[in-house]
């Protein structure tokens, strides 16, 4: 016979409603009283009908998220299962679960997020990226269904809740230990130049080269994909030039790796010919050859701020917008040298 909320609370010495309030992990409940419930739970083997539960609290449980590409390619860069890992981590104390869009197109993403909110799967959304004229965006803030964004939003932004770095600050900051560390000629390779962490990025590397007096060329300047290929080509766009950079701020590790890679084939050295310095701290740069100076993210934590606003926004609707700030660190590593030229 099947367990019931009776026999948990006769084991638990509490009351049947109390058993549903721990359930529903009513506030009003103390601590000590939803472990014992809980407890009891576990040693009964009993799973509360969560389909029932949701139908009378109108809520699914579930948070979708939403990468900024199709998910295969996005999840080539270990930024995004970390950042995965920080959201579940949080989604799984609380028992929610993810729902990931898998739509390989910005159009296909838009579709699959207008299912989730009209066919009402998911209790909210968190977005993995923070894209200019973005109609997901745009649409989750005219339809005021909860939605956290990863990254400075590229409108309304005091409106929207979100979870970012000072990328500013940052880059600025590791374009200035390049500097301090002899070097004049020093290139930048971002992301998509329509991605807002790409421009903040871009704008620290520009306030570090003047504070410097040192000149923002166009041509050290490429944009490519957050991907390993996308540092493939930047090499040959800036190595070709008559004179080429001596570091690289990168906005990105897994750029840095094909970096790297094609240096190399370009027969040039890593610190030796060109010190190169990057952003997110992925496990890859601690244990590539040479291991990379970057800055720390924090991407866990990223996901854990963001997935506990959303779940506050998604219990009540008048939780007001808030900007979390992550603050990093940078990670002195293997792939700068000082030129001895100051």
């Amino acid at each position: 016979m099947a367990v019931t909320i009776k026999d948990v609370a006769k084991a638990a010495g509490v009351a049947p409603s109390t058993v549903s309030r721990v359930i529903a992990d009513n506030s009003r409940i103390s601590l000590d009283t939803k472990k014992r419930v809980r407890k009891a739970m576990k040693d009964l083997g009993y799973h509360p009908n969560i389909n029932a539960r949701n139908l009378v609290a109108r809520s699914t449980q579930a948070i979708g998220v939403v990468m900024p590409s199709s998910t295969d390619k996005a999840l080539q860069n270990p930024f995004f299962p970390e950042v995965l890992r920080g959201i579940g981590s949080v989604a799984h104390d609380l028992e929610y679960s993810l729902y990931v869009s898998t739509g390989g197109t910005e159009e296909e993403q838009f579709e699959e997020v207008k299912r989730m909110v009209f066919g009402h799967r998911v209790d909210g959304i968190i977005l993995l990226y923070s894209r200019e004229n973005d109609a997901v965006t745009e649409f989750l803030y005219e339809k005021k269904f909860p939605f956290v964004i990863v990254g400075k939003p590229p409108m309304n932004e005091s409106e929207i809740t979100y979870v970012d770095n000072d990328n500013v600050k940052a880059s600025r900051e590791i374009t200035e230990y390049l500097i301090g560390l002899g070097h004049k000629h020093i290139g930048f390779i971002g992301g998509p130049t329509d991605l807002v962490v790409t421009v903040d990025r871009y704008k620290g590397y520009q306030e570090a080269l003047k504070k410097a007096a040192l000149p923002v060329r166009d041509d050290y300047r490429v944009q490519t994909e957050f991907l390993k290929s996308g540092g493939r080509k930047a090499v040959e766009e800036l190595f070709s030039l008559e004179e080429p950079p001596t570091g690289l701020v990168i906005a990105d590790d897994l750029i840095s790796l094909g970096v790297i890679t094609m240096l190399e084939e370009f027969g040039l050295s890593v610190p030796d010919d060109v010190s190169i310095v990057s952003f997110n701290n992925v496990y890859l740069s601690e244990i590539t050859n040479p291991s990379l100076t970057t800055v720390d993210i924090q991407i866990y934590m990223l996901g854990v701020h963001a997935s506990k606003c959303l779940i506050e926004k998604a219990r009540n609707k008048e939780e007001p917008a808030k900007r979390i700030i992550v603050p990093h660190k940078i990670k002195n590593r293997q792939s700068t040298r000082d030129t001895g030229l100051k």
